[in-house]
C-alpha cells in the first residue's frame, strides 16, 4: 500500500515530462527497475476534500490516503503506476493495449473510472475522476496528464462522484438539446399555486436533470438554471408580487449566483430563492384565513394530483364533513371542490403554455381524472376551452 520510492521518482519524471533531461525511457525503466510503460493518466481526486481535511486529524488524512491507494489497488487489474500530485489527489498512469476503436476504447475507461469510484465510495469517501488520452509515446503521456486535470478544471460540480473525460469537451454545446419543457411546466405550476415543498422538490429534480443532459458543462448549466429563475420571477409577478422587489432581488441574485463555485452551494442557494420567489406568490394570493383552514389548504396542495375528497380532508383536519365544510366555504368563500378545481386549473395553465402535451394528458397530471370535465371546468373559470387558450396563447 505504501509507495516505493523508485516508482514515485519514475513517475513524477512522467507527469511532469522531464524524462528527457535524465535518459532514455529505457535507460531510465533499467536505473528504476520498473517495466510499465504507462499510456494514459486518470485524476481521482477526493471530493469535498478541503473542507473534509479542515475537520479532521492529520491521522484522518493519512488514513484516508491510505484508503484510497488500498481500493484502487483491489479494483484496477492491468499494469498501473500511482503518484500523489497534491493532498487528495492522485495520479494514476495506466499501461494499456489500444486494440479498440476510439469510442471503444473511451467506453472502456468510464467503466473502469466508474468500477474505481464503486470500490472506493463509502460513507466518509467518494472521488471525482479526470481522464487524459492514450499515447503510445512514453515521453508524450505528460500530456495525458495535463487533459485529464484540465477536463476537471473548475470543479463546479465536486462531490457528485462525477467523471470527466477530455474526449466529452468537443461537442458539449451541441449535446444540449432537451429544454426540459415539461418539468418545468410542473415548476411553474407548483410556484404558482404556492406549494413550496413542492417546488422545491421538482426544482431539485430539474437541475440534477440538467447537469446530465449538458454533460457536467459548468457554464451552460448555470446559464439554464439561470433562466429557470427568471421564468419562476415571471410567473410570482403575473400573480401579483411587487415586481421591483422581484427584479431589484432578481440582479443581485443572479450576479452572485455566477460566483458560486460549487455544485451543492449553487444548488442550495437557487432552492433557497426559489422558497423566497414562492412565498412571494403565495403571500400575495394568501387568505385571512384559521390556522385549521390553513391546514387544510396545504394538505390539498400537497394532494391536488389525486383523487382527494371531502371526507378525507375533514378527517385530516379531525373534523365531521358537515362541520368543516360549513367552516371551509366560510373562510375560503368557495366549497372545497370548487378550490380544488380552480387549483388544478391554475396549475394546467402552465401545462398549456409551455407543453405540447394533449389535453388529456395535462388533465391527468393537474388531478382531474376525466379530460371532459377538466375542459368543462376550464371553460366555467376561464371563458375559454383548454385548445382556445393554449392558441391565445401561443
Amino acid at each position: 500500500m505504501k509507495q516505493n520510492s523508485n516508482s514515485a521518482a519514475f513517475s513524477h519524471l512522467l507527469l511532469s515530462g522531464t524524462l528527457v533531461h535524465e535518459g532514455t525511457f529505457e535507460e531510465l525503466q533499467q536505473r528504476f527497475g520498473i517495466f510499465i510503460q504507462p499510456h494514459l493518466v486518470m485524476i481521482i481526486s477526493i471530493d469535498r476534500y478541503p473542507d473534509l481535511a479542515s475537520r479532521n486529524s492529520l491521522e484522518w488524512r493519512k488514513r484516508i490516503g491510505q484508503q484510497l491507494v488500498g481500493k484502487m489497488e483491489e479494483t484496477v487489474r492491468i499494469p498501473f503506476l500511482w503518484n500523489w500530485i497534491e493532498e487528495g489527489v492522485l495520479a494514476l498512469l495506466l499501461e494499456l493495449d489500444e486494440k479498440d476503436s476510439e469510442e471503444e476504447f473511451n467506453r472502456k475507461m468510464l467503466h473502469m473510472a466508474k468500477e474505481i469510484q464503486l470500490s472506493i465510495n463509502s460513507g466518509d469517501l467518494s472521488v471525482s475522476i479526470g481522464i487524459g488520452k492514450y499515447y503510445e509515446n512514453p515521453y508524450l503521456l505528460y500530456q495525458s496528464f495535463i487533459e485529464a486535470r484540465k477536463s476537471m478544471s473548475g470543479r463546479f460540480f465536486q462531490g457528485n462522484q462525477l467523471i470527466f473525460h477530455c474526449e466529452m469537451e468537443r461537442n458539449q454545446e451541441a449535446s444540449f438539446i432537451n429544454p426540459f419543457s415539461e418539468e418545468k411546466a410542473e415548476l411553474l405550476a407548483l410556484v404558482k399555486i404556492g406549494d413550496v415543498e413542492g417546488s422545491i422538490n421538482c426544482l431539485k429534480h430539474l437541475m440534477e436533470k440538467i447537469a446530465e443532459a449538458c454533460h457536467f458543462n459548468e457554464d451552460i448549466f448555470k446559464t439554464e438554471v439561470v433562466s429557470i429563475v427568471l421564468l419562476m420571477s415571471k410567473r410570482v409577478m403575473e400573480s401579483g408580487a411587487n415586481a421591483t422587489t422581484i427584479l431589484t432581488n432578481n440582479t443581485n441574485f443572479i450576479q452572485n449566483l455566477y460566483h458560486i463555485i460549487r455544485y451543492d452551494k449553487f444548488v442550495n442557494q437557487v432552492c433557497e430563492y426559489a422558497v423566497w420567489l414562492t412565498e412571494q406568490s403565495l403571500n400575495t394570493n394568501q387568505m385571512e384565513v384559521t390556522p385549521l383552514i390553513q391546514q387544510a389548504i396545504d394538505y390539498i396542495k400537497e394532494n391536488h394530483q389525486r383523487n382527494i375528497t371531502l371526507n378525507e380532508v375533514a378527517h385530516y383536519c379531525c373534523l365531521s364533513r358537515y362541520h368543516f365544510s360549513h367552516l371551509f366555504k366560510k373562510e375560503v368563500g368557495l366549497s372545497l371542490i370548487d378550490y380544488l378545481n380552480r387549483l388544478r386549473i391554475d396549475k394546467s395553465l402552465s401545462y398549456l403554455e409551455m407543453t405540447d402535451l394533449p389535453i388529456s394528458e395535462i388533465a391527468a397530471r393537474t388531478g382531474f381524472q376525466d379530460a371532459n370535465y377538466f375542459s368543462r371546468m376550464f371553460k366555467k373559470y376561464m371563458q375559454f376551452s383548454p385548445t382556445d387558450y393554449r392558441l391565445a396563447r401561443s
